[in-house]
């Protein structure tokens, strides 16, 4: 892994998760950039990724591709968005027959949730996003407490994302 520069960020609560993604979607160079999500289950991966692509306009129902694997979202005016859920990808295979290293090749920002599951057929990610369950997360209650988060710039255009 290559790192230029990292900053760490502490999340008591969803409103500093939603603030952190409209804070990386006023960055002009995201909307051509890589994007690797990691942690636990329950960490809020998505629920970033929601708040990122709401930021970023767009409308409608977003959801996990968990077992699609890819969700695309149209931005007016710029290439799609693919957000990416490697959680169950198993096959090398799948990877060319699905057709995603275009979709790597083409323009525009990709997300990937459970990169580790496909980490030898992607590219190096601009930002790397490492989130961690806080000491108060209820175990019964997913997505509530706080978060440990580590954002990573792997690239010059990480380190843009990171200004």
């Amino acid at each position: 892994m290559t790192i230029l520069e990292t900053r760490s960020l502490h999340w008591p609560d969803e409103a500093a998760c939603a603030a952190t993604a409209q804070r990386l979607a006023a960055h002009p160079a995201l909307r051509d950039a890589f994007v690797e999500l990691h942690g636990p289950l329950g960490a809020g991966k998505t629920t970033f990724t929601r708040h990122l692509l709401q930021a970023l306009g767009v409308t409608g129902r977003i959801k996990s591709p968990t077992y699609a694997v890819m969700e695309q979202y149209p931005l007016p005016g710029c290439a799609p968005i693919s957000h990416f859920d490697f959680y169950r990808f198993k096959d090398p295979q799948e990877f060319e027959d699905a057709g995603f290293r275009d979709v790597f090749g083409a323009p525009g920002l990709k997300i990937a949730e459970w990169p580790e599951q496909a980490q030898a057929l992607l590219p190096l990610a601009d930002l790397r996003i490492d989130i961690a369950l806080g000491d108060d997360k209820p175990e019964d209650e997913p997505g509530e407490g706080e978060r440990h988060v580590q954002l990573t710039a792997q690239t010059p255009r990480g380190v843009e994302l990171l200004s």
